[in-house]
């Protein structure tokens, strides 16, 4: 835990999210700045600054997250999504915490902006 991270403090409950999953490795919230009908964040809950930091001691989180996207998109009934990863301010990273972003509920085109 990083005790300055926003997502540390979601995952920690000291700030309060629209919990649409969670497990031992991985917690989901609905965005507050949503671009889609349907705007999750994934997060694991060991802090990772980004995608550039995965490595072989931590990388198996990213599949936990990629499970968890899958069960959420199936209880859901969500048959077509974007999974978002930005890596660095200039990316869109605006929390330095991975994450990924599960956008669906309207159609969207090959690199479409705003896509947070």
């Amino acid at each position: 835990m990083d005790k300055d991270c926003l997502f540390c403090k979601i995952i920690a409950g000291e700030i309060p999210s629209g919990k649409v999953y969670e497990d031992d490795a991985v917690y989901a919230f609905k965005d507050i700045n949503p671009i889609a009908p349907v705007h999750y964040l994934f997060v694991p809950k060991t802090h990772i600054c980004c995608a550039k930091k995965i490595t072989a001691e931590n990388s198996d989180v990213v599949g936990k997250i990629f499970e968890a996207i899958a069960k959420v998109a199936e209880s859901e009934n969500i048959n077509s999504y974007r999974v978002i990863n930005n890596c660095g301010e200039e990316a869109g990273q605006s929390v330095m915490h991975l994450h990924f972003h599960l956008v669906a509920g309207k159609k969207m085109g090959w690199g479409e902006q705003s896509l947070g």
